[in-house]
């Protein structure tokens, strides 16, 4: 991952979330630190199925 991505995400990220207090819009992410972590959680299930190259194809599987 290039460090020049990951600044670009955190602005982009900061600068929305600025834009939703500014307009007092509640934010679309868990405000609470569980809720935090379960996105954590789903980030790192995902990485670590694709580290061990598994899976399937729902689409193919369902002949869709």
């Amino acid at each position: 991952m290039s460090t020049q991505l990951a600044v670009l995400a955190l602005l982009t990220g900061a600068v929305t979330g600025a834009l939703f207090r500014l307009l007092n819009v509640p934010i679309p992410a868990p405000p609470e630190l569980p809720g935090i972590m379960g996105i954590i959680g789903i980030y790192v299930g995902y990485r670590v199925i694709d580290h061990f190259g598994v899976g399937i194809d729902l689409l193919e599987t369902l002949r869709l």
